[in-house]
């Protein structure tokens, strides 16, 4: 398994989904640091990953890799905002919820994000100008 650099995040997202294709080029446009990487759940390294980091295919949100350790639900999010820092620093706050709390909101939403946003017909690709970005 091919290790990320020191300084580099994963994030692993549904490539089907408007939703979560729609975070990722939010993440692409405001992490001026370059500090993440991403891949679709579904595609071969995603999955490489999944099975090395022992992560079930129940979770077809997204998913936060940094070193050995995968975050999901609500803490993936919160991360993944506080690394961007600015505005997106704010989602910070949901720390003061009880982490059953934050992951049950969290997954409310991701289990009707496909009937309020749609999915794609075909995996999202990146544009030309962050295409290095993606495994």
């Amino acid at each position: 398994m091919k290790q990320l650099p020191e300084d580099k995040s994963l994030i692993l997202f549904d490539g089907y989904c408007h939703l979560c294709s729609g975070v990722v080029q939010t993440i692409v446009r405001h992490d001026r640091k370059f500090h993440f990487l991403f891949a679709p759940l579904n595609s071969p390294q995603g999955k490489e990953w999944r099975s090395y980091l022992k992560i079930s295919d129940s979770i077809d949100s997204i998913i936060l890799i940094e070193g050995e350790k995968a975050y999901v639900f609500a803490d993936a999010a919160m991360r993944v905002a506080s690394k961007l820092g600015g505005f997106y620093a704010i989602f910070k706050v949901g720390y003061f919820l009880p982490k059953k709390w934050r992951d049950a909101i969290y997954r409310w939403v991701a289990r009707r994000r496909t009937g309020w946003f749609g999915r794609r017909d075909s995996c999202y690709l990146p544009n030309a100008s962050a295409k290095d970005r993606f495994l």
